[in-house]
C-alpha cells in the first residue's frame, strides 16, 4: 500500500474517531506498527496530528473542524448515502438539510428536483440557488465560519416557523444508548429542533459515527424514522432498530 493511501485512511479514521491508535491502524492497514510510526511522524510534521503514546490525536477541537475537510472525508460512503436518501424524497416534498458535509452530498443529489429546501447551510444554499425548480428557504441565525453554517437561538426560532415532510440529520454520533449526540449546544438544539418540526426524521452518517457518544445531547433513536449508512449494519443494530420498529437502510 502506497504511504498516500495509508495516510489517506489514516486521515479519515483520525477525523472520525478524532484519536487513533498505532495497533488498531496497523491492524486495520495491514501493515507493521513501524510503518504507521513513520506514517505520523510524517503527519505531525505537516501539523495534521499529535502524536501521543501509542497513538495520536487531531490538533482542534472537534467542534473546529472544517467544513471543507469533512467534506472530503469518507466521500464514497457519503455519495451513497446521498443516493438512499435521494430515492425517499418525493416530488413536491418540503426538505430540511442540516449543515453537516452529508446534508450538502444530498442537496447536490437533489439538486434537479422539483422541492422545497430549508437549511441552515451556506454551502448548501449557495449550490442549490442555481436550480429553478427548488424552492429554497435559508435559516439565519449565528454563523459558524468553519461550518459555514447558522444555529443558536434565532436560528431555532426562525425554523419553529415552518414544518416539513422529511428531515435529513447528520450528527457527530449516533448511539444505541445514548441517541444522537453533537460536539456543541447551539448544534444540538437546531437538530432537535428540525426534528419537533419534521414528519418523518432521517438520521444519514457514515459507520465510523456510530457507537459513540458527543458533547450534547439531541434526540434518543425513538425519535427518528430510519436510519441511513453505507452499507449493512452490524447486527446488534439490525436487531435494535427492529425492536424499536425503526427503518434501516
Amino acid at each position: 500500500m502506497l504511504a498516500i493511501v495509508r495516510q489517506n485512511a489514516i486521515r479519515e479514521r483520525l477525523h472520525a474517531r478524532k484519536s487513533v491508535t498505532i495497533s488498531e491502524l496497523a491492524q486495520a492497514l495491514g501493515v507493521t506498527r513501524e510503518t504507521i510510526r513513520r506514517d505520523l511522524r510524517f503527519m505531525e510534521e505537516q501539523g495534521e496530528l499529535i502524536r501521543t503514546h501509542g497513538g495520536a490525536h487531531l490538533p482542534e477541537a472537534p467542534a473546529d473542524t472544517p467544513l471543507t475537510y469533512r467534506q472530503d472525508a469518507c466521500m464514497e460512503a457519503k455519495e451513497q448515502i446521498a443516493q438512499k436518501c435521494c430515492s425517499l424524497i418525493l416530488p413536491g416534498d418540503t426538505v430540511f438539510l442540516d449543515g453537516s458535509s452529508t446534508a450538502w452530498y444530498i442537496a447536490r443529489a437533489i439538486a434537479r428536483r422539483s422541492l422545497t429546501v430549508l437549511t441552515p447551510s451556506l454551502r448548501i444554499a449557495t449550490l442549490l440557488a442555481g436550480s429553478p425548480n427548488i424552492c429554497l428557504v435559508l435559516i439565519g441565525g449565528d454563523l459558524s465560519r468553519t461550518t459555514a453554517s447558522c444555529s443558536g437561538s434565532s436560528a431555532c426560532a426562525a425554523l419553529e416557523q415552518f414544518f416539513v415532510d422529511k428531515a435529513f440529520l447528520s450528527p457527530r454520533f449516533v448511539s444505541l444508548d445514548h441517541g444522537l449526540t453533537d460536539p456543541t449546544e447551539p448544534e444540538a438544539r437546531l437538530r432537535k429542533t428540525a426534528i419537533a418540526h419534521s414528519r418523518n426524521v432521517y438520521v444519514a452518517v457514515d459507520q465510523t459515527k456510530l457507537d459513540e457518544t458527543s458533547f450534547s445531547f439531541i434526540a434518543p433513536l425513538s425519535d427518528i424514522t430510519a436510519l441511513i449508512t453505507e452499507g449493512p449494519l452490524p447486527e446488534l443494530w439490525q436487531a435494535r432498530l427492529t425492536a424499536m420498529g425503526k427503518k434501516f437502510y
